[in-house]
């Protein structure tokens, strides 16, 4: 088998393994190049233990962690040239994060730095040694999960261009420090949605520190267009937006009307996220309208519009035959360039 794939680059891995490589003739000679690992840390301690004497030059580790081996701490302080490490730990994990993070060879390497947890976190204080990151993820299920963050708001970061926030925040006060020291250089800023984490003075300072950004995703209620304005009006180089809809959020309606209004003239893509059921949802006259007032901008991109169902919506742009008729109308005209319909799951945004 490994005599005949060559070098492997890439191994996915989530079963446990009793392979030994030794016995078979080529696995050292296709693995030594392996440069990406996705796997399990259920997998045997010995099988990470093979595998570190024979590879030492995975950039990319992506963990699903339950128990942590010696055998798994042997593969990964083997890795002298480690860029993105994304680390999952499950709900029943015994493993302990700062044990997982000592065992790396060279942490200011790392450019990717990916953290999901389904429980209380471990202390974040380490990811200050991550002095080149480019992009931090930190997908908790509670605000309390986040550690000492308070130690991390103070940290700078020059390289970070990309940060998301999932599920729930720190607290506010202190992420809006870390957007201070940090946010110049931000191109892309999602800060969570499942649990309605909006506010409005975090928005403020996203608008304040932040104006360099191409990507953002952030919630606007809908008694915070003033606000909205002012973030897109400080952030100029917007180019992608994604716009929370539904209950005390905007409208459909609502949403697109700002973008024409508020906005500068490079973005290019509008995805609506419907957190909730949208109370009216756009009509033919209004969706023509805004469909009109794009074609009209200077300069003229290309609208590509997204929808994004995050629960079961009767009653949205998709969902009227004639806005459907409308959106086919202005992609014949050249106005919009795309139309897609998807689901939270999907990660359209990041």
């Amino acid at each position: 088998f490994f005599n005949q794939i060559g070098s492997l680059k890439r191994l996915d891995l989530w079963k446990d393994s009793s392979l030994i490589f030794d016995l078979y003739p080529g696995a050292k000679y296709c693995l030594k190049d392996l440069s990406e690992l996705h796997c399990n840390s259920d997998i045997s301690s010995e099988f990470f233990y093979q595998l570190s004497q024979i590879c030492n030059n995975i950039l990319s580790l992506n963990l699903s962690v339950g128990v942590i081996s010696k055998g798994l701490i042997d593969l990964i302080s083997a890795q002298e040239n480690l860029k993105c490490l994304s680390i999952f730990l499950h709900m029943h994990s015994d493993g302990d994060l700062n044990v997982l993070i000592s065992s790396l060879a060279n942490p200011n390497k790392i450019s990717k730095l990916c953290l999901y947890t389904a429980m209380h976190c471990s202390s974040l204080s380490f990811i200050i040694e991550f002095t080149n990151l480019r992009e931090l993820g930190l997908i908790f299920p509670t605000s309390e999960a986040f550690t000492d963050f308070e130690k991390l708001q103070y940290a700078f970061f020059p390289k970070l261009q990309i940060l998301k926030i999932q599920r729930a925040c720190p607290k506010y006060e202190l992420l809006i420090k870390f957007l201070e020291n940090n946010g110049r250089n931000l191109r892309e800023c999602y800060i969570s949605n499942e649990y309605r984490n909006s506010d409005n003075s975090l928005n403020l300072a996203i608008a304040k520190f932040c104006p360099n950004l191409r990507k953002l995703s952030i919630g606007f209620k809908n008694n915070e267009l003033e606000t909205m304005s002012i973030v897109y009006n400080s952030c100029q180089y917007l180019e992608i937006v994604e716009i929370w809809c539904g209950d005390e959020f905007l409208s459909e309606s609502e949403a697109l009307d700002a973008v024409i209004n508020y906005s500068h003239k490079n973005i290019y893509k509008i995805i609506l996220y419907y957190l909730y059921y949208t109370k009216i949802g756009i009509r033919p006259k209004e969706l023509e309208s805004f469909l009109i007032s794009w074609a009209s901008r200077v300069p003229r991109h290309p609208l590509s519009l997204v929808i994004n169902h995050c629960l079961y919506i009767n009653d949205s742009i998709d969902t009227n035959d004639e806005n459907m008729n409308l959106i086919k109308k202005y992609i014949k005209f050249g106005v919009v360039k795309e139309f897609k319909v998807t689901n939270s799951s999907d990660n359209e945004f990041i």
